[in-house]
């Protein structure tokens, strides 16, 4: 019996393991975003780090596809098993304070492919924890599947696949997509709120200074009168008590001086969106092509515009690599889940996005 528990731990564990690790090394760059929000100020206060979440992104999604691996062959069981227990133990401490601290709101455990609230995330974390125990305190049945020089093969195949994967992802785009701007998707309709759709309550904070210090009332304070009358008002805050229904597409928008264009936009039978987060950031080749990629595509009937988060940096971007297409303004968070890429190219066919291309591939626009 002790044995049959083992080997169906073995098999589950690693099995976990790798399909967790093979969905976010499809997309390494989105899981660097989850360890930006981590080493944030507001969390765990390690700012020095962000310069290196991609770096520290790859090697674990790496790791965690070999391990999955080196279990399931039986290669250097106890390295393997100690790994893994350090990795989940490490994993259930940042589940467990994102949950209890309601911080961070999607761990990124299984990347875009399935969302977890932080309970679920610290919930799954402590299933793994309790089989990864018994193959702790059971080590010895873990034997080799193969003789050793196929065992080392197979390990360093690992090790060489996942590395070419991520490689691949990152100068090119997820081989899989699982956002709701994959291609195929309609912009308007992942706005969309459906008529029956739950509501979210939420709770009206009222902030005052009350002899130097800030002091939050609720609305019932307010109506009854319990706020001092030389208290001095500092802000309004809206407090979510339950969480109503949110659209796929919920922060979407094309700004150019202060207005939103997205619905004439988004109406276009022939758009192309240029994405770049960020313009400090963005890759100088990449720039280098997108006025190119202008000229033709209005030769052929397309709008083009271009999108980022960079309002202060546009002007002195658009002098320097000639573009003349205008840039239109949205939240950096929301164009980095439209793209990876930095910068991108999207084509939309009214609202329709159509195709998604990394600016490595710009070649293979299709107009």
């Amino acid at each position: 019996m002790k044995n049959i528990i083992t080997q169906f731990s073995r098999i589950f564990v690693g099995i976990l393991f790798i399909i967790s690790g093979l969905i976010k090394l499809n997309d390494p760059v989105g899981f660097s975003y989850k360890l930006d929000e981590y080493f944030s100020e507001t969390v765990f206060n390690i700012p020095f780090l962000v310069p290196y979440t991609l770096a520290l992104a790859l090697f674990l999604v790496i790791l965690e596809v070999v391990l999955g691996v080196m279990l399931l062959i039986g290669y250097k069981s106890k390295f393997t098993i100690w790994s893994l227990l350090l990795l989940i133990v490490f994993f259930t401490f940042l589940t467990f304070y994102s949950a209890y601290f309601d911080v961070v709101k999607d761990c990124g455990c299984f990347g875009d492919a399935l969302k977890l609230t932080p309970w679920e995330s610290f919930t799954k974390d402590v299933v793994l924890l309790f089989f990864i125990l018994i193959l702790f305190f059971n080590m010895k049945l873990i034997k080799p599947l193969f003789g050793q020089k196929v065992q080392n093969i197979l390990a360093i195949l690992s090790v060489v696949l996942s590395a070419f994967m991520g490689y691949w992802v990152l100068n090119h785009l997820p081989l899989k997509d699982f956002r709701p701007y994959k291609v195929g998707n309609n912009i308007q309709k992942g706005m969309e709120v459906p008529a029956n759709a739950e509501k979210s309550v939420v709770e009206m904070i009222f902030v005052y200074k009350v002899k130097g210090v800030a002091t939050e009332f609720t609305e019932k304070d307010l109506m009854d009168g319990k706020i001092p009358s030389d208290a001095v008002f500092v802000e309004r805050k809206d407090k979510v008590i339950k969480e109503g229904y949110v659209p796929p597409i919920h922060d979407f928008a094309l700004e150019l001086d202060g207005t939103d264009y997205k619905d004439a936009l988004l109406q276009e039978p022939k758009l192309i969106i240029f994405t770049a987060y960020d313009l400090d950031k963005a890759d100088a080749d990449g720039l280098q092509k997108l006025e190119k990629i202008n000229l033709d595509a209005k030769a052929k009937g397309y709008k083009v515009v271009a999108l980022t988060a960079s309002k202060d940096k546009t002007a002195e971007v658009k002098k320097k690599y000639g573009q003349t297409f205008d840039y239109y303004f949205c939240d950096a968070i929301a164009i980095k889940t439209i793209e990876r890429a930095n910068p991108s190219i999207i084509v939309i066919e009214k609202g329709t996005i159509k195709q998604k291309l990394h600016h490595n591939d710009s070649d293979e626009l299709k107009l």
